[in-house]
């Protein structure tokens, strides 16, 4: 009797389990769809300056984005730091604030201001590759996300399909 009580209790654990990570899926999907609006229109209106198609929500990329967001957040310190993954990436880290989607992708669509498509480099030393990326005219899929670390800052990332930013060659 005691190993089919063992049993059963394993199969009540597994079933609140499986509960819990639907409830969570759920509420991050609710949130998700304020978030991906958020980190679309302002990228998508950069796009539409330049007359480039706007980028695609690929739910594959948001899910990358969300495991590095996810391991950023366990460290702790939600440090600038690249996934080093296959696809094109924009990070943004904030602190003091509850930064949202927006905020972050108006940050890298305000690096125009340094792109010089005449020299197809950033002025003054300054960097303009979060806006290079933004505007890629090969990219045509984006997935982002945004985490809350431990210690209360604010680290959110973009992944882009295709990836840009190929040394010599324009975004547009």
């Amino acid at each position: 009797m005691a190993a089919q009580d063992h049993q059963l209790t394993r199969h009540l654990n597994v079933v609140v389990l499986l509960l819990v990570a639907a409830m969570l899926c759920n509420a991050a999907v609710a949130q998700s769809n304020f978030d991906v609006d958020g980190f679309l229109r302002p990228q998508n209106a950069a796009r539409a300056q330049l007359g480039l198609a706007p980028l695609q929500w690929d739910g594959r990329l948001a899910n990358y984005a969300q495991g590095w967001a996810a391991q950023r957040k366990v460290y702790g310190d939600c440090r600038l730091q690249h996934s080093g993954g296959p696809y094109g990436e924009n990070i943004f880290w904030g602190s003091g604030k509850a930064w949202q989607p927006e905020e972050a992708a108006n940050a890298w669509v305000s690096e125009k201001r340094w792109y010089r498509y005449s020299s197809n480099s950033c002025a003054y030393y300054n960097k303009c590759g979060h806006y290079t990326q933004v505007v890629w005219r090969g990219t045509t899929r984006v997935g982002c996300a945004r985490s809350v670390c431990n210690d209360g800052n604010i680290f959110m990332t973009c992944n882009y399909y295709p990836p840009g930013n190929y040394v010599g060659q324009r975004p547009y």
